[in-house]
């Protein structure tokens, strides 16, 4: 662990160009519009309206008409290659303007999983049976979401900023708990999209919201007890609650809507708003959660390092904060 805080606070003196972190950025919100379209092909129930991969039918760049499914599963394809193209020119800018090697590893590895990711998306054309390839499609898109978001975080003018490192006295670790409640958010993601394609039915979702529910309030009442002094810390948290209570009315109005559903062929505006908007919750809310994460591997530090690093206690922090307002 002193290797790890050591290793942070040295890779984060050298400045990255404003540049390709404000690219970072556009390539976070096109990828918040990839997930979208992806959602609205689920939901709309037009996976397969195009038969195949990755030209469109008889091997033509564009479908011959934009009806039906065809114009929600076009555009998906559409915005995920402009996503490939913009998660590739993040990595070759990276690894021209920035020398850290954590940096350069992490736009390299969003390029492979985005490479991975419309390789999936073709299996799930080319195979037909949705229920597993769609799911690991639909999970692989929030992994490399969770991805893109923490190299913008990690090229952040605020990551490269030297903040005073906190001292984390408690157990768990905070940093510990929000890596814990990041991976249970992540697991619950998958077992709802394991539910949107067939692949199991809602009990585990729900049991998995109940977790996520208890990950969520432990991790936030113990950050904001240890760090009420850190301004950053607690915008984390309150990022992490207010996304996830719009998260669990979504999924209410999710299940409310799904169940007027069961007497109706094609899916209603209303349904494919609702699911939609709640796939789109539950993605920006394991962004807050990573968000939160980072923060806290960033600013705190178990006491047991705090011989050999500049740690600064909570009450000290609390303090500096209180003098810097006054």
């Amino acid at each position: 662990m002193k290797g790890q805080i050591s290793f942070t606070m040295s890779d984060s003196s050298q400045p990255t160009s404003r540049g390709v972190y404000r690219f970072a950025v556009l390539t976070t919100c096109f990828t918040i519009l990839l997930l979208m379209a992806g959602a609205l092909v689920t939901n709309n129930d037009a996976g397969d309206s195009i038969p195949t991969w990755p030209l469109a039918h008889n091997d033509a760049l564009f479908p011959p008409h934009f009806v039906g499914g065809i114009r929600f599963e076009y555009s998906h394809r559409v915005v995920a290659g402009i996503v490939s193209l913009l998660t590739l020119a993040l990595a070759i800018w990276i690894t021209k303007v920035d020398k850290r090697s954590l940096a350069k590893k992490l736009g390299w590895a969003a390029v492979g999983l985005v490479i991975a990711q419309a390789l999936l998306g073709g299996l799930r054309v080319l195979e037909g049976d949705p229920a597993v390839s769609a799911t690991a499609h639909a999970t692989l898109a929030q992994i490399f979401f969770l991805t893109i978001v923490g190299i913008t975080v990690y090229l952040s003018p605020w990551w490269q900023r030297n903040s005073p490192r906190l001292e984390d006295r408690g157990s768990p670790h905070a940093a510990t708990l929000a890596l814990a409640t990041t991976a249970v958010i992540l697991v619950q993601i998958l077992l709802g999209a394991a539910y949107r394609h067939g692949a199991t039915d809602i009990i585990p979702h729900l049991i998995g919201a109940a977790v996520v529910t208890v990950m969520v309030v432990w991790t936030g009442r113990i950050v904001k007890k240890r760090f009420k002094g850190n301004g950053s810390l607690r915008t984390g948290v309150a990022l992490l609650h207010t996304f996830f209570g719009i998260q669990i009315l979504l999924g209410f109005a999710a299940w409310w809507a799904m169940t007027r559903l069961v007497d109706i062929v094609q899916p209603t505006d209303m349904f494919v708003t609702l699911t939609v908007a709640h796939v789109l919750g539950g993605a920006l809310l394991l962004a807050s959660s990573t968000l939160l994460m980072l923060m806290c591997f960033r600013l705190t530090s178990p006491a047991s390092v705090a011989a050999g690093s500049p740690v600064a206690p909570p009450e000290a922090a609390s303090a500096a904060g209180a003098l810097r307002k006054g």
